[in-house]
């Protein structure tokens, strides 16, 4: 019998994922002395960064429990996730931008990324616990 994780966890993971994504996004919007396409290129980098954080945390799951992954795909989707690490850390060393300016995008990105990671692994338990609670399983 697998346990779902708990409402508190939940909460704070989606609480997280969103907060992150929010403050990313209206540093970007009150960033006023940054070009249109420095804020698109900072938006790429924090969606494809959730893309991978997730493709990253499925990954390592499926190994995990004995569902077959590719190696290629294994590989691309740790690349990915270190490419949207190095992209931003090479944009804000070149930026224009206060230190602080530079800690809050920093910040606002891991924490995204974080939250992205236990949303998907809390949904991952979710059915887990689902699959394993079905009636007329024997225990």
């Amino acid at each position: 019998m697998k346990q779902k994780p708990s409402m508190a966890f939940v909460a704070a993971s989606w609480v997280a994922v969103f907060a992150g994504i929010l403050g990313f996004i209206i540093g970007l919007w009150n960033a006023s002395t940054m070009q249109l396409n420095e804020k698109g290129y900072y938006f790429t980098v924090l969606m494809y960064g959730l893309f991978s954080a997730v493709s990253v945390q499925k990954c390592v799951r499926d190994r995990l429990e004995g569902v077959p992954v590719t190696d290629i795909y294994y590989g691309l989707s740790w690349i990915s996730m270190l490419l949207t690490i190095l992209l931003l850390t090479i944009g804000l060393w070149n930026a224009t931008l206060a230190p602080s300016e530079k800690g809050f995008y920093a910040f606002a990105f891991l924490l995204s990324v974080f939250g992205a990671i236990t949303v998907q692994k809390n949904t991952r338990d979710t059915q887990a616990a689902k699959a394993s609670n079905t009636p007329g399983d024997i225990q």
